[in-house]
Formats: structure tokens, sequence, C-alpha cells
């Protein structure tokens, strides 16, 4: 794939990192990024990560396996560091021998980033917040993950357009920083790089892509959808911390409110404690995106999605979808190198 010369010497950054052609990445989605998704995207010079999720220590091993078998191509595995399965999955690490080790879900511990590293890995974390950006950068990650508000899934509380002022703009010279959430074209993807990102990571468009394993009720209902559809679900009380998930609207929405309130309640009456309560709601999320996502139950179970939604209405190849983006990215410079020479 032909890729402009100024667009090239953007990535070279994000590419050097990663270790492929296009520093674009298939964000890790429960029940989404299975072996199949992650190694055709790699095969096709992008990057993805396994989403480790809740699974059993003894199927990650498997799903690694899976994709070594599909490709030779440097990839990553995604650890959810609030799902119960956490600390089994950390221990597999020195055996698994995993190029790239993202932590999502919370912000890991020092000690945590340690052992991945410690197993040869190279280490990715989310943040949220300029603070947080720095202390995992002290802790030792070697890339931030920027991640808007705007994203599917598990999400922060912030608008992408105010963490790349916030955060982007002041570690960009310290450390890869690879930004997501709302993320759904080349153009976008230009401007992001233009600002000093080293690449970008999208997950909505990678689920309306061919080799995407989804059932295709789940896939149908996506291209029906609006960005106002994918809406955030809300804390109702700080007794009950928890992630807020971006989906779209449905049964499954209105059943993890009555689930909170449940939970609340049981905490009230000392029936449960807080630890408990916040793995039954992770349990509830990971069944009900299964649900969805495989059993195609799509007014029950959760349909994660992003705003980016609204800007999806077509299912292609992984290939067809990365040369899109580069050819719009690198159009896009084109025009801006046009505008900036008649000033």
């Amino acid at each position: 794939m032909k890729v402009s010369p100024e667009l090239d010497k953007m990535m070279q950054k994000g590419r050097d990192f990663l270790g492929c052609e296009y520093p674009i990445i298939c964000g890790a989605m429960t029940w989404v990024s299975e072996p199949n998704l992650v190694s055709a995207v790699c095969n096709a010079g992008g990057f993805a990560s396994l989403a480790g999720g809740n699974a059993p220590a003894d199927i990650l091993k498997q799903q690694v396996a899976a994709i070594r078998e599909m490709t030779d191509k440097p990839f990553g595995v995604n650890l959810i560091t609030i799902a119960p399965n956490y600390r089994s999955h950390l221990e597999l690490l020195g055996e698994l021998k995993i190029p790239y080790i993202i932590f999502a879900g919370s912000f890991p511990k020092k000690e945590e980033i340690e052992i991945a590293k410690a197993s040869g890995a190279k280490v990715m974390c989310f943040a949220s917040t300029l603070s947080i950006a720095k202390r995992m950068i002290r802790f030792g990650s070697d890339a931030i993950i920027l991640e808007g508000s705007e994203a599917g899934g598990h999400i922060g509380h912030v608008a992408l357009s105010v963490l790349l002022q916030q955060v982007l703009f002041e570690v960009r010279d310290q450390i890869p920083v690879f930004v997501a959430g709302g993320i759904a074209t080349g153009k976008m993807l230009a401007h992001v790089m233009l600002m000093g990102a080293a690449g970008v990571q999208l997950g909505t468009r990678f689920v309306m892509t061919e080799e995407s394993r989804v059932h295709e009720n789940f896939k149908n209902v996506f291209k029906r959808a609006n960005a106002r559809d994918a809406v955030s679900t809300p804390q109702y009380d700080s007794k009950l911390p928890v992630v807020a998930v971006r989906a779209l609207r449905n049964k499954g929405t209105d059943a993890f409110g009555k689930l909170q309130l449940k939970l609340l309640k049981q905490l009230e009456t000392d029936e449960i404690s807080r630890e408990e309560a916040q793995n039954e709601v992770e349990t509830f999320w990971i069944g009900a995106l299964r649900q969805a996502a495989v059993d195609g139950d799509v007014e029950r179970g959760s349909l994660m999605a992003g705003q980016s939604v609204g800007l999806v209405d077509q299912i292609v190849p992984v290939s067809a979808l990365l040369q899109e983006l580069m050819e719009d990215a690198g159009e896009e410079i084109k025009l801006i190198k046009e505008k900036i020479n008649c000033l």
C-alpha cells in the first residue's frame, strides 16, 4: 500500500514501537478481539491485542497459542485489572512471553507493570488525566493509550478533545502516545498524528469487518445506530464504584441499572462486600456482552459501542479498512499542506 511521504514520516515512531507497518491498533474487545480478528489485523499490517477479559488462564493460554499459529507478527494481550481472573493472568506472563501487555479496566500497580516487563513484554497503559499518565510513565509503562469518553466499553469521563490538550501535548516527547475514542476516519488519524500522536486505536470500526466473528445481529444493530444511541452508564452511589460503560441503549442497559440498585441494597445490609459487588458487576458485563456479540441477543445483551458507531454503516475486510484509513489520511495531509501554502 502506497503511503504519502509525510504520513510515512509521522508514523515512524508508532511503527517502530509496535513493530508493524501501520500504527493503527485494533482495541481489545471482550468476545470480539479473539484470535481470528487479532491475527487478521496483524497480518494486514496493523496491530491488535487479544482481549483477556475474565477468561480462565488455560483458555487465555490456548488463545495466545492460536494467534501464534495464524501470524508471526507482534501482537498484544489486554489484561483487565478488575477482572476476577486478573491475578492468574499475571502469573501466566512469564510462561507466555507475550510481546506486548496492555493494562485496562483500571490502573495497574508498579509491581504489576514490573511483572509484565520482567516477562520481556513492552507495556502499554491507559490514561485519562495528566497525573495518571505521569504515574504510569513513572511506574515504567513504555507507551500510553489516551482514550476519550467517546469510546465504547469501559471508559473514563473526559472527551478526547480535552485529553489531547491536557495530556498529549504534555507527554508526547517523553513516550509514544496512542489516542482513542471516537476515531473512525483517516482524516481524523491525520490530524491527531499532526498533533504528535504515535498512532491511533479503533474498536467500533474493527467490529464491522468481515474477519470479526461477532453475531450478524450485532453488526446489523451497529449499521443502524446513530452516535447519540451509544450512551454511558451512570454510577448511582460511591459505595459501589463502577467504571462507566458506553453501549447502545437496550434492555441490557436497563438491567444493569437494576443490578446496581440491588447490589447497593445488599451493601447497606452487609449481605455482600464491596469487592464481591464489583466482581458481580464485571461478571454481568462479560456475560451480557457474550449474550449480544456471540449469541445474537441484541435486546438483552450488551451492545458495547463507541460514538463513532454513527460513522459506520458497512462491513469491509480488515485490509480494505486499513487501506481506506491510510489513503484518506494521506489526502487530508495533502489538503492541509495546500492550505498552509496559501497563507
